[in-house]
């Protein structure tokens, strides 16, 4: 009799040890939002070699079609970390929300392109044209001092977007040719390039429309651009040992040869 009672004290204690240890499995699940298109293709690659080099950890990649909920998610404490965002987008969002998140460890830049279906050239678009721009302050921004750097706008002094200070139209002090610019939510801009002269296109949406920005936009940004993306958490976390491993997890070889393989220079590793 005292046998079997030991023997069910046994297995019983046996089956608490398996739930406490699928619990502690499941407490290691890290969720990452990610906008959907190349952050999400790059992070698969990325989750790969973090659940290999960390046994016992889960990444769940969790996809947002806009730019807005992925840190709001973040902030509320739905996901643990995001991948999809530049400093100048993270500083103006917690300028403008007051969010208390932290970045770190590039990952990669999705160059901003101006696009067109009736132009070849910047310089082939008229006087008088209608521009597409993003509506959100730092990717506005972005276009108009990447129109800037070619020459065809001039911005006022003291624009820097690591500060936070933001160009919008009302910034521009010279504008040979007058061109109005519509501002439009940049998941939108793709489809705009039937209606206005050109549009500007984030990389991540480029790619999902079927445009590389390498091959088919009239000027793209470079390789020294100040807009890397990062991985972000919540202040809070910024000392978390695992934050550190899924930088080091997304900066690795594979991941880099995964870019220029999958995205042929439509999106380049910023590390």
């Amino acid at each position: 009799m005292k046998h079997a009672a030991w023997k069910w004290l046994g297995a019983g204690a046996l089956a608490l040890g398996m739930i406490a240890s699928a619990q502690a499995a499941a407490d290691k699940v890290i969720k990452v939002g990610v906008t959907s298109g190349p952050h999400a293709q790059i992070f698969e690659a990325a989750k790969r070699v973090f659940e290999r080099d960390n046994p016992g950890y889960k990444v769940k990649i969790i996809e947002f079609n806009d730019y807005i909920q992925p840190n709001a998610a973040l902030d509320a404490g739905e996901l643990d970390a995001n991948s999809y965002q530049h400093r100048p987008f993270l500083n103006a969002q917690i300028k403008a929300r007051g969010y208390k998140l932290y970045a770190e460890g590039k990952t990669m830049i999705g160059p901003m392109a101006i696009y067109s279906k009736k132009y070849r050239k910047l310089e082939d678009i008229p006087a008088g044209a209608k521009i597409g721009i993003p509506n959100d302050p730092a990717n506005e921004s972005r276009v108009l001092l990447l129109l800037q750097k070619h020459g065809v706008l001039k911005l006022r002094a003291g624009i820097d977007p690591l500060t936070g200070t933001n160009a919008t139209p009302i910034d521009i002090v010279e504008n040979p040719k007058k061109w109005k610019f519509v501002e439009i939510d940049a998941a939108q801009l793709p489809r705009t390039l039937d209606d206005l002269d050109a549009s500007a296109v984030n990389a991540d949406f480029a790619a999902k429309a079927g445009l590389n920005p390498a091959r088919d936009s009239l000027v793209v940004e470079d390789g020294d651009s100040p807009y890397a993306c990062l991985i972000a958490v919540r202040e809070k976390d910024r000392d978390q040992p695992w934050l550190g491993q899924l930088v080091k997890a997304y900066q690795s070889d594979e991941v880099k040869r995964f870019i220029q393989t999958e995205f042929k220079g439509g999106i380049l590793a910023a590390w």
